[in-house]
């Protein structure tokens, strides 16, 4: 219900009585808001706990939370200011050696300390506080207050009594951790790894007050159940953890209250309001606390839902923005925490790094931190990364050379594959003379060509282009010649593939997947499974169909020879003939050639060995694979690991590291650089080079992945088809003018960086006043 009448600051549809489950650090600052906006407003918090119980002991928040309590409350922000340890260091060790990035700047407050400043703020404000004490179900508080505000935690009660209005997931993750304390203080963020007989463990140490550290201990699951974590008592435990990092520790001892091993769960919902009940914090959302962002989400949260409430006229609208205007933001910091999660859960993988890039690499783990900001952090240590890594002086590390076989790539730059569906009878023609010859003089240090069947029924669209014929090896001819001779230093690659059961469709603009309304040619793949219903149903090869196409594929590559490619990449990804075999998804076959993961790949090896044999010993070759299908049953990324193997003993020079596009129903969990983790993984697992794709957008984050070890290329698409001179503009906007990438002779008159125009930094989000 929403209560009218004359509101605050003219609203006439402020809720007046409101109702907040949970008196954490969220709830408590939206019920201070909340009766500073309006002093007619009941406000009542309810917690379970006894004032002084809390859950860990340090709380770090960041410049820009703290910028909006400031504005929003001056009287909070005075306090938290009077009680902050600050610090600018974080100090990694990994096998005995100790490095230190500065620059950072953060802020932390014991626990306690924050729950008091904001329990006498909301006594001072008259906001009713009720500890050890359950709240009424959310029904009655939903019939008696105007709002009511779930703020009751990851464990939340509020929401699971309207678990069909808000669909929460809660996804728990393959570490145990535990939080305690230290009697002394840090230097900074600390960072310890031990290589124990178990496994590793690692340890996460900041300061929250003068005399105090906040320490959590964390492992993978495995590992504390080896090292007989899971049957000591609580003051063992403790004991354990503080022999195992004495160093790190000085000596001294841990201690905690209410010590419990647990792991993270993360918590998405779909909705966060019903009617007039509302989530905030952990109740809505999680994130792993190795970004530090809980208690920050929780505030800002708050400050959010008070400023919408103020502007909106009704509670229903209210809600709503302040959904709209908070999800965004929480699915960002989801994305940072969930890679920060997993690189932590995999930190095996990454122990024989050299400790400086290590350092380097937990550094920018959660792609919020980046190689550009690191180095206006401390550029000292990040020049120190980069001279390790192999950079001359003033050379970004995108713009180091790599070498695959007889290849020697200018810089680590690629343009991904891209289907163009232009071709007529498969014959590339000026279009794609243009467009490959526009992005090859764009500076990239290979340029990839779309799939290119080898056949005419392995087309997917009647776009598509082909080398199954003399016309089209002489028309790709006259496109690499191009390459070499005008944008000499870039090298041209082609990716050869039969579209199996997704062909036969109309081109991408004019619906993609979608079978033609007239021509159709009949469609082959490992199973008879159409893509999607509506799709056509194709033939299940046979073993002389299947000896027929490895035949086309060999004869494909030795056009592709004639017609000067330097590079041969076979696609095996993205539901195409080859990765439906590979798909437990879509490979149901019952002979040699399906069942087993060594079966499945069997034809795809087969296919790979005859190109090959066909492709010029000198001349590298690569496959592109979908590392993961997105979809329940379908490859995983352990599988990827093993198929990457599978190539690369066969001879693959580097693994092309895609996912998904199997089947129609995948799930994929899209983000800026999403799909690295997959190649990182491959990479240090199956000891590939790996080409990195997936919304890698920005020339910082291709200088973090390459310095950080977990790509040696990086393959963008969309960013090149917005400037076919990406990786030249990039050179430029770094002050780059070197051999990795050096600019055509007509255009030298534009390799200077533009000047910009001044961006004024964001109004706080809600200002009251002092």
């Amino acid at each position: 219900m929403t209560t009218t009448g004359a509101g605050a600051r003219g609203n006439p549809h402020h809720p007046l009585r409101v109702a907040i489950v949970g008196g954490g650090p969220g709830g408590l600052y939206a019920a201070a808001l909340l009766k500073r906006l309006d002093p007619r407003r009941t406000v009542t918090v309810w917690e379970r706990n006894a004032p002084t119980d809390t859950f860990g002991f340090g709380v770090v928040l960041s410049d820009e939370t703290l910028g909006g309590i400031e504005h929003a409350d001056p009287a909070v922000f005075r306090a938290l200011q009077r009680d902050f340890v600050r610090w600018d260091d974080i100090h990694i060790t990994h096998r005995g050696t100790r490095h230190t990035s500065g620059g950072h700047g953060f802020a932390a407050l014991g626990r306690h300390r924050l729950l008091a400043i904001l329990h006498e703020r909301c006594r001072d404000l008259g906001v009713e506080l009720r500890f050890e004490s359950e709240a009424p179900h959310p029904s009655r508080l939903m019939a008696t207050h105007d709002l009511v505000v779930a703020a009751d935690g990851v464990h939340s009660t509020t929401r699971e009594a309207y678990a069909h209005a808000f669909r929460p997931r809660v996804t728990a993750h393959r570490c145990r951790y535990i939080w305690l304390a230290a009697d002394f203080a840090f230097e900074g963020f600390r960072f310890e790894i031990a290589e124990t007989e178990h496994g590793v463990m690692q340890l996460h140490g900041y300061p929250y007050a003068a005399d105090a550290s906040t320490v959590i201990v964390e492992m993978r699951e495995e590992v504390w159940r080896a090292a007989g974590l899971d049957l000591l008592g609580e003051q063992e435990s403790i004991e354990r953890c503080a022999k195992i990092f004495a160093e790190a520790l000085r000596g001294r001892p841990l201690r905690s209250h209410k010590p419990a091993w647990t792991t993270f769960r993360t918590v998405v919902n779909e909705r966060w309001s019903t009617g007039n009940l509302v989530l905030l914090g952990d109740a809505a959302h999680t994130a792993h606390f190795s970004i530090g962002s809980g208690t920050k989400l929780a505030v800002e949260d708050a400050v959010a839902l008070a400023a919408c409430l103020d502007e909106q006229p009704t509670l229903e609208r209210a809600l709503a923005a302040y959904e709209e205007e908070r999800k965004p933001v929480v699915a960002s910091t989801q994305r940072a925490a969930r890679a920060s999660l997993e690189w932590f859960e995999s930190v095996p993988l990454h122990l024989n790094q050299p400790p400086r890039q290590f350092a380097f690499n937990l550094l920018t783990r959660s792609r919020r931190v980046t190689h550009d900001n690191l180095r206006l952090r401390d550029a000292r240590f990040t020049g120190a990364v980069e001279r390790e890594f192999g950079c001359p002086p003033g050379t970004p590390p995108m713009f180091t050379p790599f070498r695959l076989r007889g290849l020697t790539l200018r810089n680590r730059v690629v343009v991904s594959p891209m289907d163009m569906y232009s071709a007529s009878d498969g014959v590339p023609g000026d279009f794609h003379l243009v467009h490959l010859g526009a992005r090859a003089l764009g500076g990239a240090g290979l340029v990839m060509t779309e799939m290119v069947c080898v056949s005419e029924q392995g087309r997917i669209t009647p776009g598509c282009t082909g080398l199954y014929t003399g016309r089209q090896t002489e028309a790709w001819r006259r496109i690499t010649e191009f390459v070499h001779r005008r944008a000499p230093g870039t090298a041209i690659g082609v990716q050869l593939g039969h579209s199996g059961r997704k062909g036969s469709t109309r081109v991408m603009w004019e619906g993609m997947d979608e079978p033609l309304p007239e021509g159709n040619w009949p469609l082959v793949a490992a199973s008879p499974l159409p893509y999607r219903p509506g799709s056509q149903t194709p033939r299940e090869l046979s073993r002389a169909q299947l000896t027929d196409l490895r035949e086309q594929f060999a004869a494909a590559a030795a056009r592709a020879a004639r017609a000067g490619f330097d590079l041969l990449e076979l696609h095996c990804a993205h539901g195409y003939l080859l990765s439906g075999f590979l798909s437990p998804l879509t490979n149901r076959r019952t002979d040699a050639y399906g069942g087993s993961p060594q079966k499945r790949l069997r034809f795809p090896l087969e296919v790979f060995d005859a190109v090959r044999a066909a492709w010029p010993e000198e001349r590298p070759m690569t496959v592109r694979i979908s590392a993961t299908d997105w979809a329940e049953g379908g490859t995983t990324a352990d599988g990827a690991v093993e198929i990457a193997r599978a190539f690369a003993a066969h001879g693959a020079d580097a693994i092309d590291v895609s996912t998904g596009q199997v089947v129609a129903g995948e799930r994929p969990e899209f983000g800026r650089s999403y799909q690295t983790p997959f190649a990182d993984r491959i990479r240090h697992e199956a000891r590939v080079p790996v080409i990195a794709v997936g919304a890698i957008s920005s020339w910082d984050d291709v200088n973090s992945l390459i310095l950080a070890g977990r790509a040696d290329l990086c393959a963008l698409g969309r960013p090149h088809l917005y400037d076919p001179h990406w990786t030249l503009h990039a050179a430029a906007e770094q002050g780059y003018d070197g051999p990795g990438a050096v600019w055509p002779a007509p255009y030298r008159a534009g390799s200077r960086r533009p000047r910009t125009g001044r961006a004024d930094a964001p109004k706080p989000r809600l200002t009251l006043g002092r």
